[in-house]
């Protein structure tokens, strides 16, 4: 259902070039307008610029990967001996500590420190290496496994966009709805809520977490508990939702209403399915017309389902997918 509510301000980490700062090693920026004008209706955009942070001038000299993919140093292009590879993790760390509230990270692609992948590494003789990670990207998803962090230009592609955007609004969910007084019957709620995203997204992480909730987690630290049930979520939901994973979370949701609707509007609602399924509409049309009925014949846990309403219609994401 489209909530009647006001649009959250969410905070997300970002690159602070991409926000139009003149942080770049040549003085200029690579301001995203779809960051811009669209997504900071709902994120509270908190900018980084690991270069500055670390006390680099701007300009500079520009700086590049060298040496092994999984593990370059990061040092200067006409000056080899200016290594700062050291302050850049150190200042990842930083950030991690001081900005627990983040629900999300957006990283300028290509960027020795915030490339998330395929970011050029050299050998030290200056001929191309494998690609890898910036690495203050590579160590601030390494101190948090569990946020959501994408590439600005991979938002280009509506589905990598709206799985990430999926992902940020469920990790702020959990950071307001189980951290403030965390319990396992909190965790069990948030996870029922949440079943039919994550079916989407995973079936075996569907089944895998719900096992553990029913099975394992009683028996171990909350803590433990926490830790283990977000980090496995987040992964599951990082899976790209296809047609034909959403065409099944899509049915499953329609057998909760095949006893409240008539013959001729089940058949509606499965030829909208299927023409989905085929690519010829959009998600948005199956789901509306799900919607409409579940609002008026669904049981309160079907309606409470966050694959229903995600995030706010306005950003318009199922359009595209």
């Amino acid at each position: 259902m489209e909530q009647e509510q006001t649009i959250p301000r969410i905070p997300v980490g970002i690159s602070a070039c991409l926000l139009g700062h003149k942080v770049r090693y040549d003085g200029g920026h690579k301001q995203s307008r779809y960051c811009l004008n669209v997504l900071s209706d709902c994120f509270d955009f908190v900018p980084f610029c690991p270069e500055v942070g670390i006390g680099l001038s701007t300009p500079r000299e520009p700086i590049r990967l060298v040496g092994q993919a999984d593990a370059p140093r990061v040092l200067g292009t006409k000056d080899p001996s200016l290594d700062v590879t050291e302050p850049l993790q150190a200042y990842a760390d930083r950030v991690t500590e001081q900005n627990t509230h983040l629900c999300g990270y957006i990283l300028m692609k290509g960027s020795p420190s915030c490339g998330m992948e395929r970011v050029k590494v050299y050998h030290e003789n200056g001929l191309p290496n494998e690609a890898g990670s910036g690495v203050y990207a590579a160590r601030l998803m390494q101190n948090n496994p569990a946020l959501p962090v994408e590439e600005e230009g991979r938002l280009n592609d509506p589905v990598l966009r709206e799985n990430f955007i999926t992902r940020v609004f469920v990790y702020y969910g959990w950071q307001k709805e189980v951290l403030p007084e965390p319990s396992l019957h909190r965790v069990i709620q948030f996870h029922s809520c949440h079943k039919y995203m994550l079916m989407a997204h995973s079936y075996e992480g569907y089944k895998q977490l719900g096992r553990y909730l029913a099975m394992e987690a009683s028996e171990q630290p909350i803590e433990q508990v926490l830790d283990y049930y977000i980090r496995q979520l987040m992964a599951h939901l990082s899976h790209r939702a296809s047609r034909k994973t959403h065409t099944n979370t899509l049915m499953h949701i329609m057998g909760y209403l095949k006893k409240e609707i008539d013959t001729q509007t089940k058949q509606d609602l499965l030829e909208a399915i299927e023409q989905y399924r085929t690519n010829k509409v959009h998600l948005a049309v199956p789901l509306a017309l799900l919607k409409h009925y579940l609002k008026r014949y669904g049981s309160d846990y079907i309606r409470s389902q966050v694959y229903l309403d995600p995030y706010p219609h306005e950003l318009g994401l199922r359009n595209y997918i």
